[in-house]
């Protein structure tokens, strides 16, 4: 995605400086030419040398520069960019460009710049929170600038608040979004991920193997394609992909009322969760105590079926649900996509090496309504959401979906 990408990066004066000499070398790493425009403030933080060093580029410091302005820098810096990121972007930043007013070579690109922009603020939580700071961040939102949510921790200044900068690998992701095919604007999508939990009592539940890794790929993906992402997720141990949003949930009821609170909004479904059949019939307020009988009998009772309510809903929505098995893959992947009304159904057979669940790689068989198959070889998962989301367009394109 980054590989030939001009990406201009802009450094302001402050601590977190120190932080865009990682955001460089990811970027550079995965094969974006980077060029480096820092404010006489930053200098004070960090050596231009530094960032030559990592990008393999000159770096840009002054607005009249007599060896660039034969190609009026500013200018040409704005118009080869794909990307312009500024990071920290300080409170003095967020206003002159609020304000329109352009007087050193980073406002003056960002300015000029048509590529989309982003900002990384980075500033004491006093000054974040400060009421002119956060009208200047809704007007520039309102402008079409993204702009990044600072983290909340403890700050250079010896406060504890809102107001560090992300770390460069949440920008670096971040930044795919900008970057990525815009096909999927104007849809939402629905992903449900991970597994559920159906409680015995305080201390023991009911659960799968499922690690989220499938679903939070889609919702990643899409997310980075424009589509607004609503990812319904069982308990995993994975932060939320950037410009997702996120819905916990514990259990199968908490993940069906949840799904079907959003459904009605979303063009498309890809429920990849492996939701729990069955839950206790009785969850037990206290612990369960082995005490001197060597076997325990559970009475279990029937979840929702959430994938075959979803089904029988009204509407053009594309519906794409997923089916792990052990035996017989095609013939119970055939029998769920007919039974469940789906547009597609994406099998794993969880016997096969490099399938299934707890691995970052996977191997799928596609069922689709119309009878035909297909089958994808091994890839990576973050590589197969980009192929689901190219074969969901493409139904809904040819208008086979129900």
């Amino acid at each position: 995605m980054f590989e030939g990408k001009e990406i201009v990066l802009g450094v302001c004066g402050g601590i977190a400086a120190y932080k865009a000499a990682e955001l460089v070398r990811l970027y550079v790493k995965a094969g974006a030419r980077v060029s480096v425009v820092m404010t006489a403030a930053a200098r004070q933080f960090v050596t231009p040398l530094t960032f030559q060093t990592l990008s393999g580029r000159p770096v840009f410091l002054e607005l009249f520069d007599p060896a660039r302005e034969q190609e009026i820098g500013h200018i040409s810096l704005a118009d080869r960019a794909d990307l312009l990121v500024v990071a920290p972007a300080t409170a003095n930043l967020l206003g002159k460009m609020a304000a329109g007013i352009a007087d050193d070579l980073l406002t003056t690109t960002l300015m000029a710049c048509k590529a989309p922009r982003l900002l990384v603020p980075a500033m004491n939580s006093n000054m974040w929170e400060d009421p002119i700071c956060r009208r200047n961040v809704v007007q520039l939102r309102e402008f079409g600038v993204q702009i990044m949510e600072p983290a909340t921790g403890m700050l250079a200044c010896g406060w504890e608040g809102q107001g560090k900068m992300p770390e460069p690998q949440e920008i670096f992701d971040l930044t795919r979004n900008l970057l990525g095919p815009r096909d999927l604007v104007g849809e939402t999508l629905l992903v449900t991920a991970g597994p559920t939990r159906e409680e015995l009592d305080p201390m023991r539940f009911l659960s799968n193997h499922s690690s989220g890794r499938m679903g939070y790929a889609i919702a990643r993906a899409a997310a980075e394609r424009g589509a607004r992402v609503h990812l319904v997720s069982g308990p995993v141990e994975r932060a939320a992909p950037a410009g997702v949003e996120l819905h916990p949930v514990i259990s199968a009821r908490e993940m069906h009322d949840r799904v079907m609170a959003l459904v009605k909004d979303c063009s498309m479904v890809f429920k990849t969760a492996a939701v729990a059949d069955f839950r206790p019939a009785c969850r037990h307020a206290q612990k369960i105590k082995k005490g001197a009988d060597l076997s325990l009998r559970l009475e279990l009772r029937r979840n929702p079926d959430i994938l075959a309510e979803l089904g029988r809903l009204p509407g053009d929505r594309l519906l794409i649900g997923f089916a792990a098995e052990t035996e017989h893959l095609r013939e119970h992947a055939r029998r769920k996509l007919e039974e469940k009304n789906l547009d597609l159904v994406v099998a794993n057979d969880l016997t096969v090496e490099g399938a299934g669940f707890g691995v970052e790689t996977n191997v799928v068989h596609l069922l689709y309504r119309n009878g035909k198959e297909e089958e994808l070889p091994r890839m990576s998962k973050d590589l197969l959401a980009h192929r689901l989301l190219d074969r969901a367009l493409s139904l809904r394109q040819t208008g086979t979906f129900h």
